[in-house]
Order: C-alpha cells, then structure tokens, then sequence
C-alpha cells in the first residue's frame, strides 16, 4: 500500500475523532438547553448531596433505636416545629418507623444505597453486554450465533421474575440481588451495542484502518467502539432508573437488602401493612424512590434528545 493511501487514512481516522468529540461537545449544550434534563441533574445532583452527607445531616444513625432516650413511640407521626409541633416533643421531620427509629435518617442513608445499586448494577451490565455485543456484531458468524441466542433466551423471561429466581438461587441479600439484576439487563445492553457495532463498522475510516492491516481488536476497540457508545449512554442513563425500582421490588418481597439496612424498597415492605395506620412510613421511602427514578428518566430522555442528530433543528 502507497504512503499516500496510508496518509489519507490516517487523517480520515483524526476527522472522525475530531468530529465525534465536536458531536460531544454540541450534545452537551443541547442537553443543558432542556429544561427537563436540567431538572433532572438538578434532583440528581441534591440526591447526591444527600448520599455523600448523610453521616454528617442526619440527626440520627441510621439504626439507632431511640427507645429510652427520646419520649418517643413506634411509628410516630412526623413532628415539625415550624409547622405547629410543641417544642418541648422531640422534632422528627417524616416520624418514626415501626422499630423506633428515626425514618428521616434512614432516608437519607438510603440515598447513599440507592445510587450505588444503580450505578453499580448499570456499570456490570454495561462492561459485560458492551463486550459481547461489540464481539457479535464485529466478527459475526458463529460468535454472533451462540451469544445473541442466549441473550434471546434471557430476554424471553420477564425480567423481575428471572431476577427473583437468580436471588432465590444465591441466597437472599443486596449483593445477590446487585447480581441478579445486572445479569438480567445484559442483554439488553448486548443488543444495542451489536446493532451500533453493526452500523459503525461499514464506516470509510473503518474500512481504511482494516486495509492498512490493522489488529481487529485495536478496530474494534479505538475505532469502532468510541463511535458506538451514543445509544448505549442512552441506554444505561435509563437503565439506572430501572435498576433502582428492581432492586427496590426484591427488597420489597425480601429479597434483597435485609434489615437493618436503610434500602428503600425495604422499608416499604416492611411497614406495607400500616398503609393506613401510618401512610407516613409508605408515602416518604416511595416518593424518594419515585423521585431518584424521575431524575433519571428526565436525564436519559434529555441525552436521547440530545444525541439525535435528527432533533438538531429543534436546538
């Protein structure tokens, strides 16, 4: 091959680089001009607050019992001072839990828990399924064959139910149900990294670094991968939300984090039965899992709209 034909390539590689980090840069000011999205980080960036502060804002640990210290009882309704509760009662802004403690501490803590579940269960799937699906839709055949039909077969179970039968296999507990629903959304994210492999690969600038004989990893991985990850950051931004609901469903039926863990999920199972007796003790630990899904879903729809290149008019 001529040194002229090794130049061209060369630099249709640095444009396409060029132009994907320009793309980057255009799809974050078009994120930042939604007010959806904004509203979206703006939530998520409180409810991180809250996670890395909890030790130091709540005013109680998070399995402190508070029998014999305070003139407190089981599942006492919330006490704000500022909204007419007597000074001289201890002041506890969402009550206390059937165990006396304080369910505004153990909200906060949670928080701490409910992102990590998220982000940690995404960040499995995604470094799992992007393997596999860049494998199978970059060298085909049989490759593409054997894993894309195992995925099928997960995907053929509903996904809560296969993970309540995973955690039932492991053994009840957070890190099992961690497992259980990062081994769930595999597929999914094994899916839309193959399709987008599929779409990249037939690329000029893929087909100049293939001619100049390069290795079909460093294709794969340098070259193929950077320009595919636009659905998967989609994807995994939705996923996360997802994730949350599905840990706090198992740890609903029990599966998943165990007393005294201050998990979301949990504590509605746990006080599910005093819907009526103490709402307060449902209502607070479900509107902060409605809320941390929420921002997640307003954010993977700003990036969605942000990324696509057919709703560039629309900035």
């Amino acid at each position: 091959m001529s040194a002229d034909t090794k130049n061209i390539a060369k630099l249709d590689a640095e444009a396409m680089s060029l132009e994907s980090v320009s793309m980057w840069r255009t799809a974050w000011r078009r994120l930042f001009r939604r007010r959806s999205a904004i509203a979206g980080l703006v939530i998520l960036g409180i409810l991180t607050f809250i996670a890395v502060t909890a030790q130091w804002v709540a005013p109680y640990g998070y399995d402190q019992v508070l029998i014999g210290k305070e003139p407190v009882k089981a599942r006492q309704a919330p006490c704000i001072h500022l909204l007419g509760c007597p000074k001289d009662q201890p002041q506890h802004l969402a009550g206390i839990d059937g165990n006396v403690r304080d369910q505004f501490s153990r909200l906060l803590y949670g928080a701490r828990l409910s992102l990590v579940v998220g982000i940690s269960t995404v960040s499995f799937a995604i470094v799992l399924g992007t393997a596999l699906g860049a494998i199978a839709g970059y060298f085909g055949g049989w490759w593409d064959t054997i894993i894309m039909r195992v995925m099928d077969v997960l995907l053929a179970f509903p996904s809560l139910l296969l993970a309540i039968a995973i955690v039932t296999v492991l053994g009840p507990g957070l890190i099992n149900a961690l497992l259980a629903i990062g081994i769930v959304d595999i597929p999914i994210f094994a899916r839309v990294m193959r399709a987008s492999v599929l779409s990249v690969r037939e690329m000029e600038f893929v087909s100049a670094t293939r001619a100049l004989g390069g290795n079909p990893f460093h294709i794969l991985f340098r070259r193929i991968l950077p320009n595919a990850l636009t659905p998967l950051i989609v994807q995994g931004t939705l996923g996360i939300a997802s994730a949350i609901l599905s840990a706090a469903a198992l740890s609903f039926l029990g599966l998943g984090a165990q007393p005294p863990t201050p998990e979301w999920g949990a504590m509605l199972g746990a006080e599910r039965n005093q819907v009526f007796t103490a709402p307060h003790l449902v209502f607070y630990p479900g509107f902060m899992i409605m809320l941390t899904v929420l921002c997640f879903n307003l954010i993977g729809d700003g990036m969605r709209d942000a990324l696509d290149p057919r709703l560039a008019h629309v900035s």
